[in-house]
């Protein structure tokens, strides 16, 4: 028989732990040598029934350790918890091999994942209970991790949880999660691009950290859809993309609709940037930066629906410093969905409170305001230049509370505002004319330069 070099090194490998004889790869598993390791030749068998887990572990056990792919054909294959050492590279055949979850924990987990790939897997979690907090795939303190074109299905909690991970995760399908589809947390340089995520009961994607700092996690070109709030309460839950206490996180190219709360949150999330997103049927905010963040970059977006356009807020808590710069948001709703409090705001575009440029934005249909500025006595060094207001009922709505900053008004385009262009606010309360027309009444505004119509 001719045993290529690349066979070699494999049986070489593995010689001490399975004779060479059971390793050779007959001409039938030819398409899969150059991947790695067939795991039929160590006794792995698809279908059945049977349960798989002492067999699949035994060989992952062998192949990690030799640095070799374990390639698993198509079929089922029923496991409890797999537990991945260093360098394990899982491989199926893309839609027809799949893992069925039997029960325990997780399926797939390993507390140190350095170099770990998945990759052509069908993980199927069969909707079976999972610990609070738990997930299907639980991996942790990993450099290099890869899941790449998988299908992670019905999961009783979370599809993914990572803690301390960097790495790839990308081409996967992630679908009837009972919680979030993938959870970081303390991400070491995570990149989450092109899965589709669908169906989830509490969140799409979280970016999490212990304690505010440097994350840099890159979420791209992902198709995030129908992300539901079945824990309740007024925001914790519902959001397709949840940024929180996560440093220099880029959510950027994602198309989001139908989350029951927010399409993008940044929470304590400085340095965020929200860039080229396309969402829409949004239950809440489109957009949140909120509480105690510096720096928030938020352009090039288009909202189609949502209560709120684009919201930063929160500088009673420090929230400050943001450029809202080319974003299109149209079709806003008059209410927050149930279990928000009645009294928030809603049907506005863009809301600003401090330390802020807000520019060359086209905003349209918005019950309440096309743009608000300043809340009460929040309200610092917000500029509005440049931006088109059609069909709304405040144009712009600013804050001329006592205490409330400064703030530039120039360059606006403002058409169809049934309440007044420009107008001062005192919190939810309309207390001016149209500023338009008495541009310099107070101290803390100058206004110049818009045109109304």
């Amino acid at each position: 028989m001719d045993i290529s070099r690349r066979r070699l090194v494999v049986l070489s490998a593995l010689s001490g732990a399975v004779p060479v004889t059971t390793l050779a790869m007959p001409a039938v598993a030819a398409p899969l040598t150059t991947l790695g390791v067939d795991a039929t030749k160590l006794g792995v068998r698809a279908g059945g029934g049977a349960d798989q887990t002492n067999m699949l572990q035994s060989a992952i056990d062998q192949t990690a350790g030799a640095r070799v792919p374990l390639v698993l054909g198509p079929g089922e294959y029923r496991t409890r918890e797999l537990k991945l050492p260093i360098g394990t590279q899982l491989v199926g055949v893309r839609g027809a091999t799949r893992l069925i979850f039997s029960g325990g924990s997780a399926m797939i987990s390993g507390p140190r994942a350095d170099n770990v790939t998945l990759s052509g897997l069908v993980i199927d979690g069969d909707n079976r209970p999972l610990p609070e907090g738990g997930a299907l795939v639980r991996l942790s303190e990993a450099g290099d991790l890869r899941i790449v074109d998988c299908d992670i299905l019905g999961s009783g909690r979370n599809g993914i949880v990572l803690d301390q991970v960097a790495g790839t995760i990308a081409g996967n399908t992630i679908m009837g999660a009972a919680d979030a589809a993938i959870f970081s947390r303390d991400g070491r340089g995570l990149t989450v691009q092109n899965n589709v995520i669908r169906n989830c009961g509490n969140n799409g994607i979280l970016v999490w950290r212990s304690t505010s700092g440097d994350d840099g996690t890159l979420v791209l070109d992902n198709r995030i859809e129908d992300i539901d709030n079945k824990r309740g309460g007024s925001g914790q839950y519902g959001n397709a993309v949840n940024v929180f206490r996560a440093g220099n996180v880029m959510v950027r190219g994602n198309r989001i609709s139908r989350a029951a709360f927010t399409a993008v949150r940044g929470n304590a999330a400085s340095n965020i940037q929200i860039v080229g997103n396309v969402i829409t049927e949004i239950g809440e905010v489109a957009i949140y930066s909120e509480f105690g963040f510096e720096g928030a970059v938020i352009s090039n977006n288009t909202v189609d629906g949502a209560a709120l356009g684009i919201v930063v807020t929160n500088f009673n808590e420090g929230g400050r410093l943001a450029v809202v710069q080319g974003n299109l948001i149209r079709n806003l709703k008059a209410k927050r969905p149930a279990g928000t409090n009645p009294a928030d705001s809603a049907g506005i575009g863009i809301g600003v409170e401090a330390d802020a440029a807000v520019t060359g934005n086209v905003i349209e249909n918005a019950p309440n305001a096309g743009i608000s500025v300043g809340w009460g006595q929040h309200l610092r060094d917000v500029s509005i230049v440049g931006n088109v207001v059609r069909s709304a009922g405040f144009g712009i709505a600013v804050s001329v509370a006592s205490g409330a900053g400064t703030a530039v008004i120039s360059g606006n385009m403002i058409g169809g505002a049934t309440r007044g262009a420009i107008v001062g606010m005192d919190f939810a309360k309309a207390v001016s004319g149209d500023l338009i027309k008495e541009h310099a009444r107070y101290a803390n505004l100058q206004i110049s330069g818009n045109r109304v119509r």
